[in-house]
């Protein structure tokens, strides 16, 4: 059995097939791998494809023993830090379980040299959305994973051509770009460039009136995959996160297409998948080298 594990903004979430659970990243502070037994015996597992943070200081998928500083530059920057994914990686790696670690897409990345203006365009459990999306959908597909945050990324001919990461362009509803207002309030002193981050979602921003919110993010999201559509106009469009059901007719009106439509577990089961697929001999996914 293979087993996908998703580094998400407020919970982490485990799964396999139809078997899966969730942790928040609070209750992740007490992880052991026995936790794992609620969906198989640990002797079950026969490999495991795990995300964590940005990913950003390697590009290959690679063997935990292998990366290093769990696959991260530091821990500074965007994000909310509480050790529930540290005590995850640590105690998987700890097991001897045989696990591979996702990289997020930064600057060392095999897309497309435009998208490298941004140091970061998207963190590693996106990769396993974008694989369980693919597998449905083809190898042309646009797919919009919003929640806490929105990230957007193109896969053109079964690669990973680029992404909008959160802090780029659109919202999710806690977590969104810095506009003047943030850079000032940063600039006075008043807040962190990191708290100020985490506050500029439309739970902060936006009145919660007249589904205002909801129109607001998806309203966002349309405009992020339109803009990847540039790149690839046969490219089918999918939805994916928390919000994603809620946002879907109005993405849908306003692209004037139908959209696919993903739930939350998606980035671990596209993870699962993936393990099951590197274990079984793949070199790479998604254009992205795997590394033995």
């Amino acid at each position: 059995m293979f087993i996908g594990i998703d580094h998400g903004t407020t919970g982490m979430r485990f799964a396999s097939g139809k078997k899966r659970f969730k942790l928040t990243r609070e209750e992740a502070t007490g992880f052991s791998v026995t936790n794992l037994d609620r969906i198989c015996t640990i002797d079950e597992i026969e490999g495991i494809a795990l995300s964590y943070s940005m990913g950003d200081n390697f590009a290959k998928i690679t063997r935990i023993e292998k990366v290093k500083n769990r696959g991260i530059v530091n821990r500074e920057g965007a994000g909310k830090h509480i050790g529930g994914g540290t005590k995850v990686f640590d105690e998987i790696k700890k097991s001897g379980i045989p696990t591979i670690v996702i990289p997020g897409l930064h600057r060392g990345s095999p897309t497309d040299p435009r998208f490298k203006v941004y140091s970061h365009q998207s963190s590693p459990e996106k990769i396993g959305i974008a694989y369980e999306v693919c597998h449905d959908l083809g190898d042309d597909v646009v797919v919009s994973d919003t929640s806490s945050n929105t990230v957007t990324l193109l896969v053109a001919a079964g690669r990973l051509v680029g992404a909008f990461d959160a802090c780029i362009f659109a919202p999710g509803t806690r977590h969104g770009a810095l506009d003047v207002d943030a850079i000032r309030r940063i600039d006075e002193g008043k807040c962190t460039a990191n708290e100020a981050f985490q506050q500029a979602g439309v739970e902060y921003t936006v009145p919660d009136e007249d589904n205002l919110r909801i129109r607001t993010v998806a309203m966002f999201s349309a405009m992020e995959c339109a803009a990847l559509l540039l790149l690839n106009p046969r490219a089918k469009i999918a939805l994916a996160g928390s919000i994603a059901p809620l946002i879907a007719p109005e993405v849908e009106s306003l692209l004037g297409t139908d959209v696919a439509v993903y739930d939350e577990w998606c980035a671990s089961s596209g993870l699962g998948r993936l393990a099951h697929d590197v274990f079984s001999g793949a070199g790479d996914i998604l254009g992205l080298e795997v590394d033995r």
